[in-house]
């Protein structure tokens, strides 16, 4: 039995490598092969023996796995057949160019990208793109020669983004002609050894990139707390450091595999090409395109990808928010009207954005309210102007009710389009076709069969609709949709189980980039946001309205202190009152012009202390404050610069007895506790100053 375990430890004999290269006698192994190839089994043996072929029917040495080289420039061992003579070798084609895409240092924090046709760079970080000869396509947005440089944002939050080298059409040159335009390209932005060695591997219609390292004061802002700096660099140990991994280390990248990037399914971009053709050559009107499915299936990948597909042929793209919980462009709890005219390179904290019409829901979920959610998207709805095209996000609730106010959402709005996401880790979502539609009740509409005229009249949603002069004497009448089915096939790490702590974190990095606007432009540094001087509002010039919770008068101002404030302007006119605070007794349909937080409460002088990026001008028309659910980052609290001594707002001394103490205020709720929760009361009682 010892023998028998002696034997199996030792590698396969002699004369089982001179069989193995009598079979393979054009394959010479070195010692460290020879022992690694003892260790694998007989599927791993075939598997290396045909990648060796390969290597060797390309005319490269398999022993090089960076950058192929020559055999004939590789030492050949001592066994090796004579080779010929050098001139009467075939000069191989593959081992005189770089490894594709090369990449070239430019200076501190630059670099330079060749990018031949059809080919990709993946990376992650964050750079400044610029085109300098060619053409490029990130997330759908191309970036030609002459063009500005845009900023990119390619995140561990979301897939990797890739710059693609697109086919673009040249009139016939020589290939000498070719290089004498694209040298005087490039004569005004390098200096004579880059120019040089661009063209010496100059290739027709390839595409020449320069990364410059960016720094915002947003981003800036996001990576000085702790563990955020993760989000756009990963620090991974390295066996391979080369002037390009320098190069790209100085511009604040990374490369990334392929497979990590962002990948599309031939559905996706049919129902992509067929949306773009149909928003240029609209005659009739502008599309109204709805987008639904259920969570994680690629919903908001997709309208980025569709919104910079757009704006490479239109100047602007209208964008309907109605998901709470993952916002696009503001932070969460908002159902807002934008009009976007930039493309979007990066995820939803790197660009927040002023709406053209924006309301404060004050929760991630509108569940336990939907008349309330319809109505404000009714509200916000009637401000779309229908000059260009308008894409509709939805919510990734779509089972039970979730599905009935989707049918209601169709009917209110009236799509041109629907596209619907389905995967196979998704919950099953029946087809919304038009005739589906027509046949099943919403939460506030009836199906067809009990209205007997043609449309749907939505008498109970259109008698507060403001619409065009043009537009009053027509009813909002829902005359039916296309329906473009799209099979997500996203590679996601989210769970069940952890999906609402990401979706937690996303909602906070969304907070953080919209408080990063409070930072001064760079190169400035940063200041911490208890070194910067707030508005002082007195108590008598804004209402107040807890949107969320019913809590009593005498805790109000508990619940505002180191709160997150909605800041809105409603109709009524709140001044007169001697002292304040003015209480609202209902939470009203109303703009929001931006947010804030209450950073401290003045009892003597009876002032609210706002800290807001929000300029002056616009800050002179706010006249309430709405507090929700949504809250403020606890790194805010726990991670200030300068902060000595106890922290404020934070406390060990906690008392989890109190009404609401234990309340998940801003989690997203189940079936069981929505039953159950009946009237919560705030989070925490923090003291006022």
């Amino acid at each position: 039995m010892a023998d028998a375990q002696l034997l199996l430890k030792r590698g396969p004999s002699r004369s089982t490598w001179l069989r193995a290269r009598k079979a393979r006698p054009q394959l010479v192994l070195s010692r460290r092969p020879r022992r690694r190839l003892g260790t694998l089994r007989w599927c791993g043996r075939r598997r290396l023996r045909r990648r060796l072929l390969q290597a060797q029917a390309a005319g490269a040495d398999w022993r090089e796995s960076g950058c192929l080289v020559s055999r004939s420039a590789a030492r050949r061992p001592k066994t090796a057949a004579p080779s010929p003579a050098p001139a009467a070798a075939p000069a191989p084609s593959c081992p005189t160019t770089l490894p594709i895409p090369p990449v070239r240092p430019a200076g501190p924090g630059r670099a330079l990208l060749l990018l031949p046709r059809d080919q990709g760079f993946t990376f992650s970080g964050i750079c400044r793109v610029t085109c300098l000869y060619g053409q490029v396509q990130v997330l759908g947005y191309t970036i030609s020669q002459g063009h500005p440089a845009q900023d990119v944002f390619s995140t561990y939050t979301h897939s990797r983004l890739t710059i693609n080298a697109v086919h673009y059409s040249v009139p016939e040159k020589s290939k000498k002609e070719v290089k004498r335009e694209a040298r005087a390209l490039l004569r005004s932005h390098l200096n004579r050894d880059d120019r040089c060695w661009l063209m010496k591997n100059f290739s027709p219609l390839c595409s020449i990139v320069m990364l410059e390292q960016l720094r915002t004061s947003t981003v800036n802002f996001l990576v000085s707390h702790p563990g955020l700096s993760y989000v756009f660099v990963q620090e991974s140990p390295t066996f391979q450091i080369n002037s390009e991994h320098l190069a790209l280390r100085s511009v604040g990248i990374k490369r990334e595999k392929k497979k990590n990037g962002l990948r599309l399914t031939e559905s996706a971009l049919s129902a992509m090409e067929e949306l773009v053709t149909v928003s240029c050559e609209e005659v009739d009107g502008c599309p109204v395109i709805l987008v639904c499915g259920s969570q994680d299936v690629g919903k908001s990948t997709f309208n980025r990808y569709l919104i910079n597909q757009l704006l490479n042929s239109i100047s602007c793209v209208d964008y309907l928010e109605c998901d709470l919980g993952q916002t696009e462009f503001t932070p969460p709890g908002c159902i807002s009207l934008l009009n976007i005219t930039e493309p979007i390179l990066g995820p939803p904290f790197t660009h927040q954005r002023t709406p053209q019409k924006m309301v404060y829901y004050g929760k991630p979920s509108c569940k336990n309210n939907y008349e309330n959610y319809i109505e404000i998207i009714q509200y916000v709805f009637s401000s779309y102007k229908r000059e260009a095209p308008l894409i509709v996000n939805t919510m990734g609730w779509v089972s039970d009710k979730g599905l009935l106010l989707l049918i209601d959402l169709i009917r209110l709005l009236s799509p041109s389009h629907v596209v619907q996401f389905s995967s196979g880790r998704s919950k099953y979502m029946p087809n919304l076709t038009p005739d589906y539609v027509d046949d099943m009740d919403g939460l506030y509409t009836k199906s067809k069969s009990r209205i007997r005229n043609r449309g749907f009249q939505l008498a109970e949603f259109t008698e507060s609709l403001e619409f065009a002069d043009e537009e009053k004497e027509s009813p909002v009448v829902f005359t039916g949709h296309k329906l473009i089915c799209v099979q997500s096939d996203f590679a996601f790490r989210k769970t069940p189980r952890n999906r609402e702590s990401h979706n937690k974190v996303l909602r906070d990095l969304a907070v953080l980039g919209y408080l990063g606007q409070l930072q001064p432009p760079v190169p400035k540094p940063l200041y911490p946001l208890h070194g910067l001087t707030p508005y002082q509002v007195p108590f008598n010039a804004v209402a107040l309205r807890i949107t969320h919770a019913d809590v009593a008068p005498t805790h109000i101002l508990y619940a505002v202190n180191a709160s997150w404030v909605g800041l809105c302007k409603i109709l009524d006119d709140v001044r007169g009152y001697a002292n304040g605070p003015i209480l609202l007794a209902q939470t009203p349909i109303c703009d929001c012009l931006g947010f804030g937080i209450c950073r401290g409460i003045d009892m003597e002088k009876r002032l609210y202390h706002i800290l807001t990026p929000v300029p002056p001008e616009e800050l002179r028309n706010v006249n309430c404050l709405l507090v929700g659910a949504i809250s403020i980052p606890q790194c805010v609290f726990k991670s200030q610069r300068g902060l000595e001594g106890t922290i404020p707002y934070v406390t060990t001394d906690y008392n989890s007895k109190l009404p609401g103490a234990s309340e998940k205020i801003g989690a997203r709720e189940t079936e069981e506790t929505r039953e159950e929760k009946v009237h919560p009361k705030p989070k925490l009682y923090r003291k006022i100053n």
